[in-house]
């Protein structure tokens, strides 16, 4: 099985630049999108066969998230528990026979990082929310994350310590994540191998590669044994973030 996680950062955007092509060619059977920036019903333009689940933020043109799907999904749900963070569309899960799928746009903290308590408690309701789900089927978890959780996922940590999305808060909930029972499935294949996932649209960066990994696969400790590769596709273009792949047999 093929899947995709793609921070477009706007989607109508992205589709302009090139998103029907590349969905085209991939052909993923699942691809989760994050930062969609509008809603379904402003889309003019089809995804062809692939079924379509839209989690949409209540302020226009902000966050959102969106999974394409090849095969109709046993269950759908938005948000987390009883709905929760659904006012910023940031989650959507599908159940599949086999397993749980989980598409999420994990809050930033802010320059400021005045969104720090919230991003705590979403990573909480997170955790607590997937280990639920694994209980009865293994989780796949996927989506920009928006945390370098090591000094290896980006290119000037030292400078960027205590800066939102590499703070030790932020990197502690992403280890306390993987220590409940989940694998970083790229660093665990490539535990020495540099790649980045998003780059600032100052100073060059992508084109220099001053770049950060902050978008996952992280699936459940029993699927281990089925990942058959993680991939960074930093030659796509059109968004700050870059898609990544991940190639399971499930």
């Amino acid at each position: 099985m093929k899947i995709i996680s793609w921070n477009v950062n706007g989607l109508r955007a992205v589709w302009k630049k090139g998103f029907e092509t590349f969905l085209q060619e991939q052909s993923p059977d699942i691809l989760a999108v994050q930062e969609t920036k509008m809603k379904q019903v402003q889309k003019d333009f089809s995804f062809g066969d692939y079924f379509e689940y839209w989690n949409e933020a209540e302020k226009a043109g902000y966050s959102g998230t969106l999974i394409l799907t090849k095969e109709e999904p046993l269950q759908v749900l938005y948000g987390i528990g009883d709905g929760l963070y659904n006012d910023e569309g940031r989650v959507i899960t599908l159940e599949y026979e086999d397993f749980y799928f989980v598409n999420a746009y994990v809050p930033n903290a802010k320059r400021d990082l005045s969104r720090i308590p919230y991003r705590m408690t979403f990573e909480d309701h997170m955790r607590a929310y997937l280990l639920e789900l694994d209980e009865s089927k293994p989780v796949i978890y996927t989506g920009d994350f928006n945390v370098a959780h090591q000094e290896i996922d980006l290119t000037y940590p030292k400078q960027n310590r205590g800066n939102a999305g590499f703070t030790d808060e932020e990197r502690a909930k992403m280890t306390e994540l993987l220590e409940a029972g989940f694998i970083d499935t790229y660093r665990m294949l490539y535990p020495t191998k540099i790649g980045y996932t998003w780059w600032s649209y100052m100073f060059d960066s992508r084109k220099n590669n001053v770049g950060w990994r902050i978008d996952y696969f992280v699936i459940s400790e029993r699927l281990r044994s089925q990942i058959k590769d993680s991939l960074i596709l930093s030659e796509v273009e059109g968004s700050d973030h870059c898609p990544i792949v991940l190639d399971v047999s499930i």
